[in-house]
Protein backbone atom coordinates (compact mmCIF):
# COMPACT_ATOMS: atom_id res chain seq x y z
CA UNK A 1 0.00 0.00 0.00
CA UNK A 2 2.99 2.14 1.06
CA UNK A 3 4.46 1.81 -2.33
CA UNK A 4 1.87 2.44 -4.47
CA UNK A 5 1.11 5.62 -2.48
CA UNK A 6 4.45 6.58 -3.86
CA UNK A 7 3.82 5.33 -7.10
CA UNK A 8 0.81 7.93 -7.16
CA UNK A 9 2.95 10.85 -6.23
CA UNK A 10 2.81 12.34 -9.99
CA UNK A 11 -0.84 12.97 -9.14
CA UNK A 12 -0.23 14.86 -5.92
CA UNK A 13 0.44 18.25 -7.33
CA UNK A 14 -3.21 17.85 -9.69
CA UNK A 15 -4.87 16.93 -6.66
CA UNK A 16 -3.25 19.83 -5.34
CA UNK A 17 -4.11 22.45 -8.23
CA UNK A 18 -8.02 21.11 -7.48
CA UNK A 19 -8.15 21.39 -3.96
CA UNK A 20 -6.49 24.50 -3.98
CA UNK A 21 -8.40 26.16 -7.01
CA UNK A 22 -11.68 24.69 -4.62
CA UNK A 23 -11.05 26.49 -1.87
CA UNK A 24 -10.24 29.75 -4.03
CA UNK A 25 -13.39 29.90 -5.34
CA UNK A 26 -15.24 29.86 -2.06
CA UNK A 27 -12.82 32.81 -0.90
CA UNK A 28 -13.50 35.22 -3.67
CA UNK A 29 -17.16 34.14 -3.33
CA UNK A 30 -17.63 32.48 -7.02
CA UNK A 31 -18.94 29.41 -5.05
CA UNK A 32 -21.09 30.07 -2.35
CA UNK A 33 -20.72 29.59 1.40
CA UNK A 34 -24.09 29.99 3.72
CA UNK A 35 -23.99 31.17 7.24
CA UNK A 36 -26.52 31.00 9.60
CA UNK A 37 -27.60 33.24 12.35
CA UNK A 38 -27.44 30.49 15.32
CA UNK A 39 -23.68 29.31 16.12
CA UNK A 40 -22.23 26.61 14.53
CA UNK A 41 -18.95 25.50 15.43
CA UNK A 42 -17.22 22.90 13.10
CA UNK A 43 -14.64 19.82 14.67
CA UNK A 44 -12.72 19.07 11.71
CA UNK A 45 -9.13 18.30 9.98
CA UNK A 46 -7.09 18.39 7.16
CA UNK A 47 -6.09 15.07 7.12
CA UNK A 48 -8.11 11.49 6.64
CA UNK A 49 -9.31 10.65 10.04
CA UNK A 50 -7.26 9.64 13.31
CA UNK A 51 -7.10 12.97 14.58
CA UNK A 52 -10.04 12.48 17.42
CA UNK A 53 -12.60 14.49 16.16
CA UNK A 54 -15.55 12.22 18.27
CA UNK A 55 -13.76 12.45 21.47
CA UNK A 56 -13.63 16.54 21.45
CA UNK A 57 -17.37 16.63 19.80
CA UNK A 58 -18.28 14.57 23.15
CA UNK A 59 -15.96 17.08 25.59
CA UNK A 60 -18.10 20.77 23.55
CA UNK A 61 -21.40 18.62 24.00
CA UNK A 62 -20.17 17.85 28.39
CA UNK A 63 -19.08 21.84 29.11
CA UNK A 64 -21.67 23.17 26.84
CA UNK A 65 -25.59 21.10 27.47
CA UNK A 66 -26.37 22.36 30.54
CA UNK A 67 -26.56 26.03 28.70
CA UNK A 68 -27.51 25.60 25.44
CA UNK A 69 -29.96 22.89 23.24
CA UNK A 70 -27.35 21.31 21.12
CA UNK A 71 -27.94 19.25 17.67
CA UNK A 72 -24.50 17.64 16.22
CA UNK A 73 -25.22 17.19 12.75
CA UNK A 74 -22.68 14.38 10.84
CA UNK A 75 -22.10 13.02 7.46
CA UNK A 76 -23.07 9.60 9.26
CA UNK A 77 -19.88 7.95 7.27
CA UNK A 78 -20.65 4.28 5.49
CA UNK A 79 -24.17 4.07 6.72
CA UNK A 80 -26.63 2.46 5.39
CA UNK A 81 -29.61 5.51 4.30
CA UNK A 82 -29.54 8.07 2.77
CA UNK A 83 -30.42 11.79 3.37
CA UNK A 84 -31.31 13.64 5.92
CA UNK A 85 -31.87 11.25 9.78
CA UNK A 86 -32.56 12.44 13.01
CA UNK A 87 -31.81 9.58 15.23
CA UNK A 88 -34.55 8.05 17.52
CA UNK A 89 -35.37 4.97 19.22
CA UNK A 90 -35.22 2.72 16.21
CA UNK A 91 -31.75 4.12 15.33
CA UNK A 92 -28.73 1.83 15.11
CA UNK A 93 -24.67 2.49 14.35
CA UNK A 94 -25.98 1.26 10.51
CA UNK A 95 -29.02 3.44 10.00
CA UNK A 96 -26.59 6.67 11.06
CA UNK A 97 -23.03 5.68 11.24
CA UNK A 98 -20.94 4.24 14.17
CA UNK A 99 -20.00 8.19 15.52
CA UNK A 100 -23.47 9.59 15.43
CA UNK A 101 -25.28 6.46 17.41
CA UNK A 102 -22.54 7.12 19.94
CA UNK A 103 -23.21 10.61 20.18
CA UNK A 104 -26.86 9.28 20.04
CA UNK A 105 -26.94 6.50 23.07
CA UNK A 106 -24.47 8.88 25.12
CA UNK A 107 -26.36 12.42 25.77
CA UNK A 108 -30.23 11.73 25.06
CA UNK A 109 -30.67 15.98 25.50
CA UNK A 110 -28.69 16.49 22.24
CA UNK A 111 -30.38 16.18 18.68
CA UNK A 112 -28.22 13.74 16.82
CA UNK A 113 -28.82 14.34 12.73
CA UNK A 114 -26.76 12.85 9.69
CA UNK A 115 -27.08 14.43 6.19
CA UNK A 116 -24.06 13.91 3.44
CA UNK A 117 -25.07 17.78 2.59
CA UNK A 118 -24.60 19.53 5.50
CA UNK A 119 -26.13 22.79 4.19
CA UNK A 120 -29.88 20.72 3.63
CA UNK A 121 -28.90 19.31 7.02
CA UNK A 122 -28.92 22.82 8.81
CA UNK A 123 -32.29 23.88 7.39
CA UNK A 124 -33.77 20.76 8.11
CA UNK A 125 -32.64 21.13 11.82
CA UNK A 126 -33.87 24.38 11.83
CA UNK A 127 -37.20 23.61 10.33
CA UNK A 128 -37.83 21.07 12.78
CA UNK A 129 -36.02 22.32 15.74
CA UNK A 130 -36.72 26.17 15.89
CA UNK A 131 -35.43 26.27 19.15
CA UNK A 132 -31.96 25.14 18.30
CA UNK A 133 -29.08 27.18 20.36
CA UNK A 134 -25.93 25.45 18.74
CA UNK A 135 -24.93 23.18 15.93
CA UNK A 136 -21.75 20.95 15.94
CA UNK A 137 -20.56 19.90 12.51
CA UNK A 138 -18.40 17.28 12.49
CA UNK A 139 -16.06 16.11 10.15
CA UNK A 140 -17.18 19.45 8.10
CA UNK A 141 -14.08 21.78 7.51
CA UNK A 142 -14.26 20.62 3.88
CA UNK A 143 -17.68 21.11 3.69
CA UNK A 144 -17.20 25.04 2.34
CA UNK A 145 -20.52 25.26 1.40
CA UNK A 146 -21.59 25.95 5.01
CA UNK A 147 -19.26 29.06 6.69
CA UNK A 148 -19.08 27.98 10.50
CA UNK A 149 -18.78 30.48 12.82
CA UNK A 150 -16.11 28.94 14.72
CA UNK A 151 -13.15 26.45 12.77
CA UNK A 152 -11.68 23.80 14.77
CA UNK A 153 -9.03 22.36 13.29
CA UNK A 154 -7.55 19.14 14.89
CA UNK A 155 -4.05 17.62 14.13
CA UNK A 156 -2.84 14.69 15.49
CA UNK A 157 0.33 14.66 17.92
CA UNK A 158 1.84 11.96 16.17
CA UNK A 159 1.13 12.71 12.30
CA UNK A 160 0.77 16.83 12.49
CA UNK A 161 -0.62 18.15 9.04
CA UNK A 162 2.60 20.51 8.52
CA UNK A 163 4.45 17.36 8.39
CA UNK A 164 2.05 15.17 5.97
CA UNK A 165 1.51 15.44 2.11
CA UNK A 166 -1.79 15.68 0.32
CA UNK A 167 -3.56 12.41 -1.27
CA UNK A 168 -2.64 10.15 -2.47
CA UNK A 169 0.59 9.79 -1.23
CA UNK A 170 0.02 11.80 2.16
CA UNK A 171 -3.24 11.77 4.06
CA UNK A 172 -3.98 15.57 3.74
CA UNK A 173 -7.32 16.48 1.98
CA UNK A 174 -6.32 20.06 1.13
CA UNK A 175 -3.62 21.84 1.05
CA UNK A 176 -1.90 22.75 4.52
CA UNK A 177 -2.88 26.80 3.44
CA UNK A 178 -6.44 25.84 4.71
CA UNK A 179 -5.47 25.50 7.87
CA UNK A 180 -5.47 30.09 7.71
CA UNK A 181 -9.68 28.83 8.05
CA UNK A 182 -9.09 27.89 11.60
CA UNK A 183 -10.08 29.64 14.64
CA UNK A 184 -8.11 27.69 16.97
CA UNK A 185 -5.85 24.76 16.69
CA UNK A 186 -6.02 21.76 18.77
CA UNK A 187 -3.03 19.22 18.73
CA UNK A 188 -4.55 15.88 19.77
CA UNK A 189 -3.46 12.72 21.08
CA UNK A 190 -0.15 14.34 22.97
CA UNK A 191 1.67 12.22 25.82
CA UNK A 192 0.34 13.38 29.11
CA UNK A 193 4.21 14.32 29.81
CA UNK A 194 4.53 16.41 26.94
CA UNK A 195 6.72 19.32 28.14
CA UNK A 196 6.11 23.14 27.37
CA UNK A 197 9.67 23.27 25.46
CA UNK A 198 8.36 20.13 23.19
CA UNK A 199 4.47 22.30 22.77
CA UNK A 200 6.53 25.63 21.53
CA UNK A 201 8.12 23.51 19.02
CA UNK A 202 4.98 22.28 17.58
CA UNK A 203 3.10 25.67 17.72
CA UNK A 204 6.99 26.61 15.73
CA UNK A 205 5.84 24.56 13.16
CA UNK A 206 2.48 24.81 12.57
CA UNK A 207 2.98 28.67 12.50
CA UNK A 208 -0.55 29.84 13.47
CA UNK A 209 -1.79 33.26 12.54
CA UNK A 210 -2.43 36.31 14.72
CA UNK A 211 -5.84 35.27 15.29
CA UNK A 212 -5.04 31.67 16.01
CA UNK A 213 -4.68 29.75 19.32
CA UNK A 214 -3.09 26.22 19.34
CA UNK A 215 -4.01 23.77 22.27
CA UNK A 216 -3.28 20.52 23.08
CA UNK A 217 -4.95 17.67 24.37
CA UNK A 218 -4.38 14.15 25.57
CA UNK A 219 -6.32 10.38 26.22
CA UNK A 220 -7.67 9.92 29.14
CA UNK A 221 -8.42 5.80 29.20
CA UNK A 222 -10.89 4.85 31.97
CA UNK A 223 -9.97 2.61 34.76
CA UNK A 224 -13.06 0.44 34.09
CA UNK A 225 -14.24 -1.15 30.97
CA UNK A 226 -18.24 -1.94 29.92
CA UNK A 227 -20.27 -4.27 28.51
CA UNK A 228 -23.21 -2.34 27.64
CA UNK A 229 -24.84 -2.93 31.15
CA UNK A 230 -22.44 -2.08 33.81
CA UNK A 231 -19.24 -1.28 34.58
CA UNK A 232 -15.96 -3.58 35.67
CA UNK A 233 -12.47 -2.64 36.64
CA UNK A 234 -10.38 -2.94 33.75
CA UNK A 235 -8.22 -4.84 36.42
CA UNK A 236 -9.84 -8.16 35.71
CA UNK A 237 -8.29 -8.18 32.48
CA UNK A 238 -4.67 -8.47 34.23
CA UNK A 239 -3.87 -12.55 34.19
CA UNK A 240 -6.69 -13.08 31.59
CA UNK A 241 -5.76 -13.46 28.11
CA UNK A 242 -8.23 -11.17 25.97
CA UNK A 243 -8.62 -9.79 22.33
CA UNK A 244 -8.13 -6.30 21.00
CA UNK A 245 -10.38 -5.61 17.94
CA UNK A 246 -9.98 -1.90 16.57
CA UNK A 247 -11.70 -0.89 13.69
CA UNK A 248 -10.01 2.87 14.13
CA UNK A 249 -7.85 4.86 11.76
CA UNK A 250 -4.88 4.89 14.70
CA UNK A 251 -4.74 2.34 16.90
CA UNK A 252 -1.36 2.31 18.55
CA UNK A 253 -2.37 5.12 21.32
CA UNK A 254 -4.86 2.63 22.68
CA UNK A 255 -2.24 -0.36 22.17
CA UNK A 256 0.80 1.77 24.15
CA UNK A 257 -2.03 2.51 26.89
CA UNK A 258 -2.99 -1.30 27.55
CA UNK A 259 0.76 -2.75 27.50
CA UNK A 260 1.80 -0.19 30.12
CA UNK A 261 -0.92 -1.91 32.05
CA UNK A 262 0.71 -5.07 31.93
CA UNK A 263 -2.14 -6.01 29.92
CA UNK A 264 -1.30 -9.55 27.84
CA UNK A 265 -3.74 -9.34 24.61
CA UNK A 266 -4.01 -10.66 20.61
CA UNK A 267 -4.55 -7.30 18.42
CA UNK A 268 -7.24 -7.62 15.49
CA UNK A 269 -6.34 -4.49 13.66
CA UNK A 270 -9.42 -3.75 10.73
CA UNK A 271 -9.15 -0.30 8.75
CA UNK A 272 -11.34 2.74 10.21
CA UNK A 273 -15.09 1.89 10.34
CA UNK A 274 -14.59 -1.71 9.12
CA UNK A 275 -17.69 -3.65 8.07
CA UNK A 276 -17.68 -6.69 10.19
CA UNK A 277 -18.42 -10.18 8.23
CA UNK A 278 -20.32 -12.73 9.44
CA UNK A 279 -17.56 -14.63 9.35
CA UNK A 280 -16.00 -12.12 11.62
CA UNK A 281 -18.53 -12.00 14.17
CA UNK A 282 -18.48 -16.20 14.25
CA UNK A 283 -14.60 -15.53 14.72
CA UNK A 284 -14.92 -12.78 17.48
CA UNK A 285 -17.80 -15.22 19.53
CA UNK A 286 -14.92 -17.72 19.88
CA UNK A 287 -12.82 -15.39 21.96
CA UNK A 288 -12.94 -15.35 25.38
CA UNK A 289 -13.06 -12.41 25.96
CA UNK A 290 -12.86 -9.10 23.17
CA UNK A 291 -12.06 -5.53 24.22
CA UNK A 292 -12.81 -2.66 21.78
CA UNK A 293 -13.36 1.31 21.19
CA UNK A 294 -16.48 2.56 22.32
CA UNK A 295 -16.80 3.17 17.88
CA UNK A 296 -16.63 -0.17 17.06
CA UNK A 297 -18.18 -1.66 19.96
CA UNK A 298 -21.62 0.56 18.89
CA UNK A 299 -21.50 -1.48 16.05
CA UNK A 300 -20.47 -5.01 17.55
CA UNK A 301 -23.15 -4.89 20.18
CA UNK A 302 -26.18 -6.12 17.91
CA UNK A 303 -24.21 -9.04 17.20
CA UNK A 304 -23.36 -10.14 21.26
CA UNK A 305 -27.15 -10.28 22.97
CA UNK A 306 -26.44 -11.25 26.03
CA UNK A 307 -23.36 -9.07 26.28
CA UNK A 308 -21.29 -12.07 26.41
CA UNK A 309 -17.60 -11.47 26.05
CA UNK A 310 -17.43 -7.84 24.36
CA UNK A 311 -16.65 -4.80 26.46
CA UNK A 312 -15.73 -1.43 25.41
CA UNK A 313 -13.10 0.70 26.82
CA UNK A 314 -14.21 4.90 27.56
CA UNK A 315 -12.05 7.29 26.45
CA UNK A 316 -12.46 11.55 27.52
CA UNK A 317 -10.14 14.21 26.77
CA UNK A 318 -8.12 16.09 28.66
CA UNK A 319 -7.47 19.84 26.85
CA UNK A 320 -4.13 21.72 28.80
CA UNK A 321 -5.41 25.48 29.50
CA UNK A 322 -8.88 23.77 29.60
CA UNK A 323 -10.62 27.20 30.71
CA UNK A 324 -8.67 29.24 28.11
CA UNK A 325 -10.11 27.05 25.55
CA UNK A 326 -13.20 26.67 26.97
CA UNK A 327 -13.65 30.70 27.13
CA UNK A 328 -12.40 31.05 23.66
CA UNK A 329 -15.46 28.78 22.49
CA UNK A 330 -17.94 30.56 24.93
CA UNK A 331 -17.23 33.73 23.31
CA UNK A 332 -17.28 32.78 20.49
CA UNK A 333 -21.15 32.08 21.77
CA UNK A 334 -21.80 34.81 22.88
Amino acid sequence: MKLLRYILFPVVPIYFLVTWLRNKLYDFGLKSSVSYDLPVICVGNLSVGGTGKTPMIEYLIRFLQTDYKIATLSRGYKRSTKGFIIADKNATASTVGDEPFQFYQKFKNVIVSVDTDRRNGIQQLLKLHPKLELILLDDAFQHRKVKAGFNMLLTAYDNLFTNDLLLPTGNLREPKSGAKRANCIVVTKCPETISEDEKSKIVNKIQPLAYQKVFFSSIVYSNTINNGLKDFELDILKGAKFTLVTGIANANPLVRYLKSENLEFDHLNFKDHYEFTESDIEELKSKSAILTTEKDFVRLQSHFKNAENLYYLPIKIKVDDASDFENLVKNYLK
